[in-house]
Formats: C-alpha cells, structure tokens, sequence
C-alpha cells in the first residue's frame, strides 16, 4: 500500500496539485467551531451551510460516502496579487487573486476525474468515491490540516510553512485503505496579529473564525442584498473577494511555489478599469465572465460591487456613468450608484 499511495501522490503532482495528504474519514476536530459559528449567524446569508442535510454530512464524510476509508486532501497553488501590483489609466479595482483567471469550478474537477481514474488503473478495478472543490458538505480546511498540509492561520486561511496561503483545496473521497499522513498540530501564528490588524472591516473574530457578514469576500460575492451603509466605505476598491488578511500574513513573503497558470488574468492586469464596466448589458456581461469567477455575482452584484468600489475613489471622472447608471431597471443597482454619486459629490464639495 506504501507504493500505492506514493503512486498516487506522484500523479496528483504531475496534475497540478502541489500539495496532496491522506487522512481518515473520522469526525472533523473542529466540528463544535463550526457549530457554534453557525449558532452565531456569522454565515449571514449562507443558508446551505447550515441546513439539516449540510450539518450532518459535515460532520461525518460517511455520511456522504458511508465506503469511504481514506480522504485524499490536495491543494493547488495560485499567485499571490503581489505578482500584478501594476496600475493603469482609469479607476481601478481589485480582485482576488484566485479569481483573476479561470474558474477552478471548471478547472479542478477534471484533474480530479483524471485522478481517480489513474486510481482506479492503479488498483486494477472501481473504486466508490466522491470528489470535491469547494462544493461539498466537508470541513476542507480541518481535513487539509489533519492531512499535514498546513494549520488553520489566525485569518481562518490553511497556511502551509513554505507555501503560504495562497492555494485551493480539492478532495477526494475514497473507498481505499491508504496510511494517513500525520497532522500539522503546530501553531506558527504565534503571537503575530497582522492579519487582523490588516482586516478592513474587522471581520476576524479571536477564535480563528471570522463573522462573514463583515467580510468583503461574502459582501461582494455571497451577499445578493443591499451592502450594509456602515460597512461600504471600508471596503476600499475591492469589487469581488479580498486578499488583504493574506497579503499581510509574514507566510506568504516566504511562498516558494508559482501559481498554476490556468488562474492568471488572461491580460495580465489585475486590477480591471471600473468605469467600463458600468456599461455592463446582460449579454456583454456573460460573455466577458463566462469563464471567470466574477459571473457568480451576476451582473446585479458586480455592478453593485463597482458603485461601492467608485464611491469610495472619490474620482468624479465616475459621475458621467453613475448618473447613467441611476436609470438601470434594477433597483440594487441603482441604490448603490446613487449611493457613490453622493459619496462622490459630498468630497467635492
């Protein structure tokens, strides 16, 4: 079995997951964290996550797969936003770095069916499994730590000693007897709180857990409301996720991989022109996102996103296509373009 799972480890680098660890199916450790998190309604509008259904596979991965005897935990590296810190004409906004190119929804799940099946040659016959990227009922960063592939941070990002944080995680479930790796039990935060001096809506909580109704990643992606008045001004020129936790993080200055090139911004920029992208029709929209993460706030939240993002520069170059704006038949978005007309217009006067 040592040369199987070897075997396995070495096609999974050869796929583009630079990290890959095994551990078993046992109950997550930090199950009752997340629980009292939920108790704490600091998933905000998450609802998945805390559903019947959702608690209970979270808390056993049998529950999901009941043949499951190994879980394959496997990580695959992305630039840091350090790598495209160059700006250009126009108000500009930022991104986060994972999101700067391909989807990893499309991109992740192939390489994991192609692992599988070298699995399943490997063994010489079917194995039962289930494989995910960040769309499965599992504690991916609890079972990424018991596989040695880092420790959950102060920021509640995995950090792995020479990689950093700047990585995806992807799992595979598997009905396979494979020797487990040995946990990463070592905190090397110590008494560093970069991170959450550099958050900038204080959203990271003291038990390395954050209330993601203050985080500029759930605000800008998963929230499909109104952005709350007090928390837009804090958010900068973000306009989909934040890297600011993880550019801070002393880690990542030592990260030794190079991101998979497969989420590199096509251009290389990124940081995207705002003002353009006001002008935004449903149809341009899915085209220029079709492939990209950004199509998952719709066309209705990237244009929120950037009227928060245009408030806040204070530029009145943007007032011309704000005012413009003020006449989109949906409502959210013309809220928030008035709302960084006004922004705009009060530091001018």
């Amino acid at each position: 079995m040592t040369d199987l799972k070897q075997n396995i480890l070495n096609e999974a680098h050869r796929l583009g997951f630079a990290l890959a660890g095994v551990t078993t199916p046992d109950p997550p450790q930090h199950l009752s964290t997340f629980q009292h998190w939920l108790a704490q309604n600091h998933h905000g509008q998450m609802a998945y996550l805390a559903s019947e259904r959702s608690r209970l596979r979270r808390a056993d991965p049998k529950q999901i797969l009941p043949e499951c005897k190994s879980i394959l935990v496997l990580a695959t590296p992305y630039d840091s936003p350090l790598r495209y810190s160059g700006e250009g004409p126009g108000v500009r906004g930022q991104i986060a770095s994972y999101a700067l190119g391909h989807d990893y929804h499309d991109i992740l799940p192939s390489r994991l069916k192609a692992l599988v099946a070298f699995i399943e040659k490997q063994v010489g016959g079917p194995v039962a499994n289930r494989y995910y990227t960040d769309t499965g009922p599992l504690l991916e960063r609890d079972l990424a730590q018991r596989a040695g592939l880092g420790w959950i941070g102060k920021n509640t990002m995995l950090i792995h000693p020479r990689v950093g944080s700047y990585f995806l995680l992807a799992e595979i479930l598997l009905d396979l007897v494979l020797e487990p790796d040995t946990p990463l039990t070592t905190d090397h935060c110590g008494t560093c709180t970069r991170c959450i001096q550099a958050c900038p809506t204080n959203c990271i909580l003291p038990n390395r857990t954050l209330d993601a109704r203050r985080c500029i990643s759930y605000l800008t992606i998963e929230l499909k409301d109104d952005i709350p008045l007090d928390l837009r001004p804090l958010m900068q020129d973000w306009i989909f996720g934040c890297d600011a936790c993880q550019q801070a993080c002393p880690w990542n200055r030592f990260a030794a991989l190079e991101g998979d090139a497969s989420f590199r911004p096509p251009s290389g920029s990124a940081t995207p022109n705002l003002i353009p992208l006001l002008a935004l029709t449903p149809e341009s929209f899915n085209q220029q996102f079709k492939h990209s993460p950004l199509k998952r706030t719709k066309r209705r939240g990237l244009i929120r996103n950037i009227s928060v993002a245009l408030g806040n520069s204070a530029d009145e170059s943007a007032l011309p296509a704000l005012d413009e704006t003020l006449n989109d038949p949906d409502p959210l978005i013309r809220q928030h373009a008035y709302w960084a007309r006004e922004q705009i217009v009060k530091r001018k006067t």
